[in-house]
């Protein structure tokens, strides 16, 4: 049988967020907007079967990009066998974050045969990807999730709607941003030198479009 990818939207928010650059280590600072990578995260946190893989194909920024700085107190040492005195070993670090983040998050569920998977042994010549649609939807309609979503960080919690089919929507932000290289994803391929992936994210009226991770635009 032929086998579509049909596409969901989710409407994401949070008071605070950091989709952080991997190329500043020391603190934490963050993207102008959420990554794909972070996107696909919070798609997976709701619904994920090794029959399919979600692939994010637009976001949208629906309140203006606004920032706050936070300082705290971290340790700078890994726990071991030997004890860890924190008093010696605490550094003050300043993270950049977003808050007050909205966004618009849309992407394919991506339906994977039999045939092409490596995580899941064979129980039938065909399947009907039906099924993993309207789980993805019953779950996202319910507010359920396997794990809580996050806004880049595990302690920046996200809340979620799912957006139906003909709904009216609210438009993002007049503005025009280039937004540079930035973080796509990681690529699992190899397990044993997984690699990351960017791309050049430009946002048009308050639009990124998210290439598909095959695509030429993305770099590796």
């Amino acid at each position: 049988m032929e086998y579509t990818d049909k596409e969901f939207c989710l409407e994401v928010w949070g008071d605070m967020a950091c989709f952080t650059r991997p190329e500043l280590k020391v603190e934490r600072v963050s993207y102008d907007v959420i990554t794909p990578s972070a996107a696909r995260a919070i798609f997976e946190a709701i619904f994920w079967k090794p029959a399919f893989r979600w692939q994010v194909t637009k976001i949208e920024v629906l309140s203006p990009i606004k920032w706050t700085s936070i300082r705290r107190n971290e340790v700078g040492a890994l726990a071991s066998k030997s004890p860890i005195y924190i008093e010696d070993k605490r550094q003050q670090k300043n993270s950049l974050l977003l808050k007050d983040v909205h966004y618009r998050l849309w992407a394919k569920l991506v339906f994977i045969p039999q045939r092409d998977r490596k995580e899941e042994k064979r129980t039938s010549n065909d399947e009907n990807p039906m099924k993993y649609y309207e789980m993805f939807e019953r779950r996202a309609s319910k507010g359920q999730c396997f794990n809580q979503p996050y806004l880049g960080c595990r302690e920046f919690s996200a809340s979620f709607r799912l957006v139906n089919a003909g709904e009216a929507l609210t438009p993002a932000i007049p503005e025009d941003r280039d937004l540079g290289i930035m973080l796509y994803d990681m690529d699992f391929t190899n397990p044993k030198d997984i690699q990351a992936m960017f791309y050049r994210a430009r946002m048009e009226q308050g639009v990124i479009v998210v290439p598909d991770k095959d695509s030429e635009e993305v770099l590796r």
